[in-house]
Parts: structure tokens; sequence; C-alpha cells
């Protein structure tokens, strides 16, 4: 029999549905009945990729003791994290709190009012090996709320005034010292024999890449440069990159990136492709554009809706198996190229009888000492085995596409079609930007998700942020006015309705439902914090407009980082991106042309790897709709029939000039 969760568009809650736990979404029902009834609520958190949330809902949530336990003595609700990420918000922070880390699945015991009494991550559905199961929990804490519920009651006030957000006020100036102190930071927790930074398990962490690219060029360190191309090039020969398919898993479960945890989602392979692209851009190694081709070829390949939006992601498990799609013996290598080409294709990927995961082998060039010299040839093989696997058991998609994550994905796009000038990207970075628009701006109001023809809740602060950003990065790509107001547009919501007088912005806006507590996000997780890409956003407005209230805007919000980074700044890194600017000189580039072709002289400016440089183009059909959103670029003109560039460095303006 089904739940109420069959009525939801999310893959993830749909996959509860059947479940014999009587699950509601989030929503007033739920804690109207929990208040009418006086029960606690068993909220669990997951999203539909995620192995372990597999793993707990088969252990627990289809078993029938447990459920008889949750539909009598609580009432259950599930949540999509991808989906709410306010609620995972708010109460990922209790857990961390509570216990001093967090995941997901994530489970919590709260009162009818919302306010968390208990946390924890999976759990079995009975005690083990030391760590307490579900099933005993939930009885205790059944028992406990039947015998004294103020108890609990006041244990959940208590939890809830710790988490209450405190954030030091936004003083002075930013402070470029920041920057040195994280790149210091980051080469401190960076594993010089592996690549990456910490240990097992190793996150790509590309916005930390982002940042010590920029500030290697900027600073001029090689040894830093030196760091990420390592980083970039053992992620590469890793197992984390699917070497038949294109495409990064979520994260590695060793130091040496071979055993990836095998989902895949979209934002993580967005920021790869950018990464991977912006490293290409400087000493264009082959290898870096290959990378972030194979990637995005994958994103368009499995993950795009056909009306252009990109899905959220895919999950790790195959019949159940993790990893079982991407796994491969001697044997089905050779089944598919024969037995002489075969058997050197295994030794090059490492392909053994013995296997690397289970008795199968994960295909990575990590033992390969001559990996730069993989034949030509094995492109075909390598496609040929892509298309054999795909006769294995499709791997389940979370069709759900997100606002921020597509944003992510239109930056990345947007970035490839400018420096590989590859039309096909271009045009997938402009579709993206109208399904966004079309699908969920229908009334000129951001929403977050959209999923089956529908289009629901509330933008958040990340929605708003990363589309705009990737409307920046189109405008570098095509010059196209439209995409910079648009911008404009988007980030004065974001000072309108999401700051917080003290200094950053909240996740959610002024006008969204309320939540036990507003959540405020600083920190980089698996992807940029909303307040780290809205300082890179604001800036970027200031050096593109000129517009004194961007400048102020992004200076309150660089203070903001300044007054709550001073621990450790390179938890904020992509934010960092933007403190560059005061670290070092700027340049801005403003070329005037007489008709609408883009000068070839700028052309070559496009495709070099100049973080410090802000670029706009004049032409006679744009400039009208140019001056509205930078009205100084209005006085800029044509010199002699011919394109003339103005160039501005460090605040100081030259004349026009006729050649770069």
């Amino acid at each position: 029999m089904s739940n109420r969760l069959l009525q939801e568009k999310s893959p993830y809650l749909r996959q509860h549905a059947d479940n014999p736990v009587d699950w509601y979404p989030w929503g007033e029902e739920a804690f109207d009945k929990a208040r009418r009834e006086n029960r606690p609520v068993f909220l669990s958190i997951g999203y539909s990729t995620c192995h372990w949330c597999h793993v707990m809902a088969h252990e627990s949530f289809e078993d029938e003791q447990v459920a008889r336990v949750l539909n009598e003595r609580f009432v259950p609700v599930k949540v999509d994290r991808e989906e709410r990420p306010d609620v995972d918000a708010v109460y990922m922070r209790a857990c961390v709190a509570l216990n001093g880390s967090g995941g997901w699945p994530l489970t919590l015991f709260l009162t009818p009012e919302g306010e968390p009494f208990f946390a924890a991550t999976y759990l079995p559905k009975q005690n083990r090996a030391g760590q307490a199961g579900l099933l005993p929990l939930l009885l205790s804490a059944a028992g406990k709320w039947a015998r004294d519920p103020e108890a609990l009651r006041k244990a959940g006030r208590d939890i809830r005034q710790l988490l209450a957000v405190k954030t030091e006020a936004a003083e002075g100036e930013p402070d470029p010292a920041l920057c040195e102190r994280a790149a210091a930071q980051l080469k401190d927790s960076y594993d010089a024999e592996y690549g990456g930074f910490g240990t097992a398990p190793k996150f790509p962490a590309p916005q930390n890449l982002l940042f010590l690219l920029r500030h290697a060029k900027l600073s001029g360190d090689k040894a830093e440069r030196a760091l990420v191309e390592h980083t970039l090039r053992q992620m590469a020969r890793g197992g984390i990159f699917d070497q038949f398919g294109g495409g990064f898993a979520r994260y590695s479960t060793d130091r040496e990136w071979l055993a990836p945890h095998f989902e895949k989602t979209l934002y993580d392979n967005a920021l790869l492709a950018l990464t991977y692209t912006e490293a290409w851009q400087e000493g264009r190694l082959p290898l870096y554009r290959r990378v972030a081709e194979q990637t995005l070829d994958y994103c368009l390949r499995e993950l795009r809706d056909e009306a252009g939006g990109f899905y959220a992601g895919q999950d790790a498990d195959s019949d159940g198996e993790e990893g079982a799609y991407y796994l491969f013996t001697p044997e089905e290598i050779v089944a598919v190229l024969g037995a002489e080409a075969g058997k050197p294709f295994c030794e090059c990927y490492d392909i053994t009888p013995e296997g690397n995961f289970h008795g199968k082998s994960i295909p990575n060039l990590l033992l390969n000492q001559r990996w730069q010299l993989v034949p030509e040839g094995y492109g075909l093989y390598r496609e040929k085995l892509r298309h054999a696997r795909q006769e294995r058991r499709a791997l389940a998609t979370d069709t759900k596409v997100l606002t921020g994550w597509n944003g992510l994905m239109l930056m990345a796009l947007a970035r490839a079609g400018r420096v590989f000038q590859s039309e096909r990207y271009l045009d997938a970075a402009r579709q993206l930007k109208l399904f966004l628009l079309e699908k969920l701006m229908p009334e000129e109001r951001l929403l977050a998700r959209w999923c089956e023809g529908e289009a629901r809740f509330d933008a958040r602060l990340d929605d708003y942020v990363f589309f705009a950003l990737g409307l920046l990065e189109l405008y570098d790509a095509d010059f196209d006015p439209a995409h910079l107001l648009l911008a404009e547009a988007l980030a004065g919501e974001v000072l309108e309705r999401f700051a917080d007088p003290a200094g950053g912005f909240f996740l959610t806006s002024d006008d969204n439902d309320t939540l036990i507590l507003r959540p405020k996000e600083l920190y980089d997780g698996a992807l940029p914090s909303g307040n780290s890409g809205a300082a890179v956003l604001l800036q970027r407005l200031w050096r593109l407009t000129a517009e004194e209230s961007w400048r102020e805007a992004a200076e309150r919000q660089l203070s903001y980082l300044g007054a709550n980074l001073a621990r450790y700044p390179a938890g904020c890194a992509f934010g960092l991106c933007a403190l560059l600017d005061y670290a070092y000189p700027t340049r801005e580039l403003v070329c005037a042309a007489p008709g609408e072709e883009t000068p070839e002289a700028l052309r070559a400016v496009l495709g070099r790897y100049a973080p410090e440089l802000c670029v706009l183009l004049k032409t006679p059909a744009r400039e009208a709709e140019l001056a509205l959103a930078a009205p100084f670029t209005a006085a800029f003109e044509p010199k002699d029939g011919k394109a003339a560039f103005y160039v501005c460095a460090g605040g100081v303006c030259s004349l026009p000039a006729e050649t770069l």
C-alpha cells in the first residue's frame, strides 16, 4: 500500500512511496498531526543517489516491525535534501552540534514544534558492534516521550538556542591577507603523494583548486600551480574518473583516488569541468581539455533533459550492488575487444583476474607509468566498452532539475564554449539559460526545482547566485548584454530579500516558510556556499558595470567574510576568489567595435588565462542594452571605423588603442 510520498515528484521521496512507513512530506500537515496527537516527529533526510540511504531504507523503512513503531508512536517525515537544502541545513547543523559530524542519511527526533532532541546519521535496525540501532532508539524515545514529554521539549528548546546563528558584524575594509593565509592552509593540508587535500575519504574540492589556480597565476607561485596540476592529473588517472564514460564520482574512499563512492552528481561534474577547463587555459595541456570535454559530454549525454536542463545525478548502485555498473573483468574486456586488443588494454587500465574492488576491477591508470602515452586507438576501445556496459541494468537517474546546480553547469558550458571555441557547448549553455527562464522563472519569481513538468519551492540564495554567475560566464562567451542585465536583476533580488543586516546573506528569503531558525551558510561544503558565491557575483558585477552600488555591496560582503573567516579562511576558498581583486592588480577592457563581429584581436585575448581581466564588447546593435547594464560604456566609440580598445589597469585608464 502506497503512502503520501506517491504524490510527490522527487525521485528520492518516490523511492519510499511503497514503504510500510506512513511517510509525510515536509509540511504543515505532518506537524499539525504531531501537535494534535502529541507525538514526536521522526525526520529522515537523504537523497536518491545516496548508497547508505538505500541501505537504511532496505534494513529499516521496508521492515514491518520498524514501520509499526514509527506509525504508532511518531509522525514520520521524509525530506529530499537536494529539494529542500534549507531544511537539511538547519537539521544538519543540529547533528554536527550534537555529534561533531554529520552526513546522510540524516536521522532526527523532533518535538511537534520542530525542535530536535536527538540526531544521528545512518543507523542499523538493531544494535550492532557498539552502534545503536534504530529500533531500540525509537522504542526508548517513544517511552521517554510518554513519561516526560516536557523534558524532551526542553532539550529541543536548548538545542534550538544552541543553533542560533552567530555572526560577527561586518566592519572595516576587505582584508587581502586572507588570500595568503587561505593558500597556506590549503598547502598545509595537501597530500604530496597522491594529490588532493587531507586523507580518506578524499573529495575533489574543485572550489579549492579554482582558488589556487587563480592565486598561483596572480602571485606567480609555480609551486602552487604544480600542486593543483598534480591533483588534476591524479584524479584523471584514478577510478574516481569514469575512464570509459567520462564524469567524476562524488569522492574517493581512499587516498589514491582509486575506489570511488560511485554516485555521480551534477554539481561535482559542473565544477570539475570548469576547473579542468580553467587549468587548460594556462599551458594548453591536452589532458585537461580531454577530461573537461569528456565530463561535459557525459552530462550532455546522460543527465540532460530533452528541454535543455540537467538532472541532479545518477545512483551508485546497480542491481543492489554498489559500483556494479562500472566494474569489469578481463573476460568481459576480451569479449568486447577480442583477445589481441583486450589483453594489453587490461594491462593499461589495471583490469586483473583478482580485481581491485570486490573481485572485479575499477578501470584506472594509477599503476600505468606510461599513462600519458595511452595508444590513440584506445579511445575507440573505451567507447565500445561504454556501449557494452549500457546493456547492464541502467543506473537510476534523479530527474530533478535544480536551479543552483544548473547555474554551475551554465558556468562550465559557457566557459568551455568560449575557450575551446565550441559552438556545441555554447548552444547547450544558451538552451540551458532558456530552460531556467521558461521552467523556473515562469512569473519573474525564481523557483528551486523542476521535475516532471512541475516547478516548485522558492529559490534559495544558492539558486540566485549560481544562476547569475552562469549568466556572467555566458556574457563572457557571447557578449549579449541580456545575460548581464538578468544577472543584475537576480543579484538585486539577493540584496533585497536575503541580506542579513549584520552582514552576509541568509539561505532563505525573507518571505520563505518558517523553520525553527533561518539558516545561514558561510563555509563551502561539497559545493561553494551561497555567501561564498555572492562575494564573487557582487565583485564581478562591480568590475563589469562600474556601478557604485555593486562596489559597496561587494565590499560589505568581503568585509563580512573577513570578519567571520579569521580562523580558517580556506573554508571559503571560492569566495576568496573575489578578494584576489584587492590583493592583486586588475584590468578592465572595453572593445568598441564598428560591426557585430567580435574582432579577431579580441578573440585571441578571450582564450588566454587572465583571472584579473574583465572584458566588455560594445557593438552598434547592442550598445543601448549594454549602456543599461554598464552606463560608463556609452562614451566609448570605434576609432576611424576600426575597433578601439579601452584598457584600464589598477583604476587608471589609458587612451584608446587600435591594437592589443
